[in-house]
């Protein structure tokens, strides 16, 4: 989709607000928009790609039949909707022994189906961020891991070495990039809880 097709409706154009925030793009393909498809890509890296040490940025996918996927991080797509039990079924079966009719009560966990596609984008930002921005926090800059400590072993080093020479100048512009997609995310996870 693009920017056009999100300005019509202040919704559409909240998700589209979230998404230049959160740096996701829109790459659906002619065909994907034709079937009511929108493919985002996600600017954190995959680690469950399988591609060895190339990586790939997430996928996630909101379809025209309710369903909202990500599209790439395992073996197969997965349903990122959320599950519900289903209304009980009974089946009539025959006991062995005796000939009296018998009724098995069967369930089964379904994906909730979103059907109107501004709530499946909204749903799919805020699935995304809880579960691929503030869990992956830390993997946010350029796809890499870095821990805690590294975090605050770099932050140390910069203050320290600030005076000194270019690298711990680089050291702090990516710890000033790092505090700076970090604070984004906590603000539009604020502003997702209220």
């Amino acid at each position: 989709m693009n920017i056009n097709e999100y300005n019509g409706d202040p919704r559409y154009w909240a998700v589209w607000e979230k998404m230049q925030l959160l740096q996701i793009e829109d790459v659906s393909t002619p065909r994907q928009e034709k079937n009511g498809t929108i493919v985002w890509k996600l600017p954190i890296k995959n680690n469950n790609s399988g591609l060895g040490s190339r990586k790939t940025n997430i996928e996630v996918a909101s379809f025209s039949t309710g369903y909202v996927r990500n599209q790439n991080s395992g073996y197969s797509n997965y349903q990122l909707n959320k599950r519900c039990e289903s209304e009980p079924q009974y089946y009539k079966c025959t006991n062995k022994h005796d000939g009296s009719d018998l009724y098995r009560k069967f369930t089964t966990r379904t994906c909730k189906l979103i059907p109107v596609e501004i709530d499946r984008l909204e749903y799919l930002i805020t699935y995304c961020l809880k579960n691929y921005y503030i869990k992956n926090a830390n993997q946010v800059a350029d796809g890499e891991y870095v821990s805690k400590w590294r975090y605050d072993n770099l932050a140390d080093a910069a203050r320290i070495d600030y005076e000194t020479k270019d690298y711990s100048v680089k050291l702090e512009e990516k710890l000033f990039d790092l505090q700076n997609k970090l604070a984004t995310i906590k603000r539009i996870a604020d502003y997702e809880t209220i």
